[in-house]
């Protein structure tokens, strides 16, 4: 089975696909974006394809969101990575030489107290396995790395100081990918993508309202521009019951009765890895 994901090797997307598919035998298949592993997944390239979609602490990432606008796909699983950053070193390296540290710019985001505490320069990276690899390629010893015990693995390095993130209980969200459209009999979640056909006071309000009336429970709401007007948005609703209760059917009919467009992303459960 392939299964596409956010590359290179080393990052947690890839960590995420080894442990959700445990069970299974996969071919694991490197993209450079987060579109990249949607589109491969919408045109039938892959099997399956993983995202991520949200940090505990820098929120959702919209790129995902914004695409799972523009591409067919299907949500039928969710698996929760919990996520803790070390400082990756070359072996020989002392924490007293370290004068740059580096990583994708929300990692360091997530560690600046230590970072700060260390009084070190940080480089930008396009990811936290690019940052690893290019250590281990240059080879200094008065650099370092943010990024998982997975990626120190990966590429042979070793981890310095554990768990420098600024805020315990980090985690991140992903979402597992696939072309064809299969409802589970039942399902924990569901996510649906509602689009207004015109703006009016109170638009976000009413549809709240909606879901309130019938017991039905959301645990992620976002807001995105349909970039076809300033001030216009689409919303992404994920309830805690599966397209298969009679509460979520009549929640939809009734958005669809005041003439939004209602599109179900996928009925899924979650796992925790």
């Amino acid at each position: 089975m392939k299964v596409a994901y956010l590359g290179p090797k080393g990052t947690f997307s890839e960590e995420a696909a080894l442990k959700y598919f445990a069970d299974k035998e996969i071919s694991p298949i490197e993209h450079g974006t987060i579109l990249d592993v949607l589109e491969a997944v919408a045109e039938g390239r892959v099997d399956k394809g993983i995202v991520p979609i949200e940090n505990a602490i820098e929120g959702t990432i919209t790129m995902t969101t914004d695409g799972l606008t523009n591409y067919d796909v299907w949500i039928e699983g969710e698996a929760i990575l919990p996520v803790s950053l070390h400082l990756l070193t070359n072996e020989g390296a002392k924490l007293e030489d370290i004068k740059e540290v580096w990583s994708i710019p929300p990692a360091l985001a997530q560690c600046r107290d230590y970072t700060r505490e260390l009084r070190v320069e940080t480089k930008h990276y396009s990811s936290t396995a690019n940052a690893a690899e290019s250590l281990k390629k240059d080879g200094r010893l008065d650099a370092g790395a943010i990024a998982s015990a997975w990626a120190a693995e990966t590429f042979g390095l070793t981890i310095t100081k554990s768990n420098i993130q600024d805020y315990a209980g980090n985690s991140t969200r992903f979402l597992i990918l696939t072309k064809q459209h299969s409802h589970q009999q039942k399902a924990e979640k569901t996510m649906l993508l509602v689009t207004p056909t015109e703006d009016r006071p109170g638009l976000l309000a009413s549809m709240l309202n909606v879901f309130s009336s019938l017991g039905v429970n959301l645990t992620w709401i976002e807001s995105r521009p349909t970039k076809k007007k300033l001030g216009t948005y689409r919303f992404f609703f994920e309830a805690t019951m599966g397209l298969h209760e009679s509460h979520l059917q009549k929640a939809i009919a009734i958005l669809e009765t005041y003439d939004y467009d209602v599109r179900v992303l996928g009925s899924f459960d979650a796992k925790h890895l």
